[in-house]
């Protein structure tokens, strides 16, 4: 599987630049983690709106949903303009009613409600979740396929339970919206010694960093998390890919 990074900061994005989304693929099934403000701008640069086969959501934080609207309205003109493409599944946690009935819209897009005690199977990928600390209900998620793992931690302060959910995977994207003389779990958030910590702990084979602050002297981050993990560590960049 290959993950490409289409948008990584923290809370809005900056100049040219878009916050939370994540394209998953593998075997030519596309998958959209999170869709952020301006990820569908920048996501054309790697797949075309219509070529997406199901986009999953870890909560509805506009910094993770806010184009999804634009995604719909995308798919809607591209079918008036000819293109023929199915109804494309956005899987989601459903404890915010209102907010999961905006993901279905007319024949162009369908909400599903995940269920995060089960494994869920997204095209080539299984999938499963554990719930974060943050203001709003939040998921984190594990994908797995042909015996490479991912995780993506999406928005969360630490907590004991990640060390098992990300044990040994191959790569940990982890939030780290903190530096390390910093502590973000008021704000639900992890800081650099929390994403090297978990690393450590989990064993994992390489970090991204990601979700980042709009502040200060980012790679010091990677530096603080160095402290506390070995292996290699990125900090998430537009267009970086990892090939699993």
């Amino acid at each position: 599987m290959k993950l490409t990074t289409v948008g990584f900061w923290g809370g809005y994005p900056k100049v040219n630049e878009a916050s939370s989304g994540y394209l998953l693929e593998h075997d030519g099934f596309n998958l959209l983690i999170d869709c952020g403000s301006s990820v569908l701008a920048k996501l054309q640069n790697f797949v075309q709106p219509e070529e997406l086969d199901a986009v999953i959501l870890s909560h509805y934080h506009p910094d993770h949903i806010a184009d999804i609207g634009v995604l719909q309205h995308a798919r809607l003109i591209q079918g008036f303009l000819g293109k023929e493409m199915n109804t494309l599944p956005i899987y989601a946690h459903s404890l915010d009613q209102q907010e999961f009935a905006k993901l279905t819209y007319k024949n162009i897009t369908q909400g599903i409600a995940y269920d995060p005690n089960q494994t869920l199977k997204v095209g080539p990928f299984t999938v499963q979740f554990l719930l974060t600390v943050h203001p709003a209900p939040c998921y984190a998620m594990r994908f797995e396929v042909d015996g490479k793992s991912f995780v993506y931690t999406a928005d969360t302060a630490y907590k004991e339970e990640f060390i098992g959910f990300c044990q040994d995977a191959d790569l940990l994207l982890c939030e780290c919206n903190f530096y390390s003389n910093q502590d973000g779990k008021g704000a639900g958030h992890m800081n650099s010694f929390d994403a090297g910590n978990l690393a450590t702990q989990a064993n994992v084979k390489q970090l991204v960093l990601t979700h980042l602050p709009h502040y200060g002297e980012l790679t010091n981050l990677v530096n603080e998390a160095s402290q506390k993990y070995a292996g290699p560590i990125s900090l998430a960049s537009f267009g970086q890919s990892v090939n699993l």
